[in-house]
């Protein structure tokens, strides 16, 4: 069996981003169906209030005895580094010695941080890189806005990446291309022709400006395309509704999932020229919205834990939602783990075009528009023939995104071919959920 430990960043810090957790529980599942032996290892960062940081740290560790995790959490805080024995952390809730054990056993580090502690890394026998931002994570690397330590393999969701036409670089790394996952055990088939309304949960402003460190490009703010598209509620009759981190005034959501966006300070008349949409608050952008039709949520309040966030995805009728400007600027094919979790749970899903892409349908069950009449055609089409539609957006996460196949890839990639084969031979299925005993329908 397989020794597999995941490192995430800021999911037992962040409880209130629903959709956060599920990214890399999709690994963990995926791996767990092979039969491996999957550990978390997060960074804890304590507020230096010990009963708000238990109020995180004990919901966290239940949640994952659900997923099949408990015991496998390897939470750890920074002690200091420079010192002769070198990096010192201290673990919660088990003993350091079981720690270290685990990790210089494990046979792979699937790492997302990509500010990893080097010393950390070293204790690892082997170890990969996933990129979940592709395109961006190789542009902060090529103008030396982010130094990530080297590893063993280098994964990356792009489709693009090292292809003649991509418009970003790879930074002279070999990168393996691996599929967004989703755990299709963990989100089931869920059908209701009556479910009235497409939804989305969404950033909305986080101060990001994509910049070589000296000119800025573009604001890259999911608010801009969302602005782009303000009109797609009066060309249409379904119901559509953001779930959005919103404030009443200026930026003060929680901080994108991986954390990785440099903040380089930009002079003002620099970020006038980049806005499309000048910034003027949340409340302002609200309202604007709501005159044009939409439906306007707090996704604190409807996808505020994964459970949440499972069960908003799942009494949606589908999915409506704009992309970051990169996205587009890039042309990286990217589809959104989102997105994915919409298509699994039979969902259809219209998103907006983030460049070609040699496998992603477009026509049926999932709809990527460039235009107005592109986005309100594509809800019409789902509309006309719902149940179709539903069971083709199932299908495609199961052709494409099974969690299974995309950690089949990571382990032949990551291993070599002779421990691999090996560590598959001594390996054990689990049950059939693939959930330690949870009901397919469990979060």
């Amino acid at each position: 069996m397989a020794t597999v430990v995941l490192s995430p960043f800021n999911v037992t810090n962040a409880p209130e981003v629903g959709g956060h957790f599920w990214v890399y529980m999709q690994y963990a599942q995926g791996l767990r169906r092979l039969g491996c032996d999957v550990y978390w290892l997060e960074e804890f960062r304590p507020s230096g209030d010990l009963n708000r940081d238990a109020c995180l740290v004990a919901p966290f560790l239940e949640r994952m005895d659900r997923f099949g995790l408990g015991g496998k959490v390897l939470l750890y805080k920074h002690r200091g580094s420079g010192s002769p024995s070198g990096l010192v952390l201290d673990f919660l809730g088990v003993e350091s010695s079981q720690a270290e054990q685990v990790i210089r056993r494990a046979d792979l580090l699937l790492n997302f941080h990509y500010r990893v502690d080097p010393e950390l890394l070293a204790r690892f026998q082997r170890t990969t890189l996933v990129d979940i931002d592709p395109g961006l994570l190789q542009f902060w690397i090529s103008t030396g806005q982010l130094t990530v330590p080297q590893h063993d393999v280098y994964f990356t969701i792009s489709e693009t990446v090292r292809r003649p036409f991509a418009k970003f670089p790879d930074c002279r790394i070999s990168w393996v291309r691996i599929r967004a996952p989703v755990s299709l055990e963990s989100w089931p088939f869920v059908y209701d022709e009556r479910a009235p309304t497409f939804t989305t949960v969404s950033s909305w402003w986080g101060d990001e400006f994509i910049t070589n460190g000296r000119d800025v490009f573009y604001e890259n703010n999911k608010r801009v395309t969302f602005l782009d598209f303000v009109e797609v509620p009066e060309r249409t009759d379904q119901a559509l509704e953001l779930a959005l981190f919103l404030g009443e005034g200026d930026a003060n959501e929680p901080a994108s999932p991986q954390n990785a966006s440099p903040r380089i300070p930009v002079p003002e008349h620099l970020r006038r020229r980049a806005d499309r949409h000048p910034y003027v608050g949340d409340a302002v952008d609200r309202r604007l919205l709501e005159r044009h039709g939409w439906r306007i949520r707090h996704a604190a309040a409807v996808a505020g834990s994964p459970e949440a966030y499972q069960s908003y995805i799942q009494q949606s009728r589908g999915e409506f939602s704009c992309a970051k400007p990169s996205c587009m600027e890039l042309q990286n094919a990217w589809v959104s783990d989102r997105t994915i979790c919409y298509l699994a749970s039979g969902k259809p899903a219209v998103v907006q075009n983030t460049g070609p892409s040699a496998f992603l349908p477009n026509g049926e069950g999932l709809f990527r528009f460039s235009t107005l009449e592109e986005a309100a055609g594509a809800l019409a089409t789902i509309n006309s023939d719902y149940g179709r539609h539903c069971r083709a957006a199932r299908e495609i996460a199961e052709t494409f995104f099974d969690a299974k196949q995309v950690a089949e890839r990571i382990l032949n990639s990551g291993l070599s071919p002779a421990s691999w084969g090996q560590l598959i031979a001594d390996s054990a299925p689990l049950d059939s959920s693939g959930a330690g005993g949870e009901s397919e329908s469990s979060p």
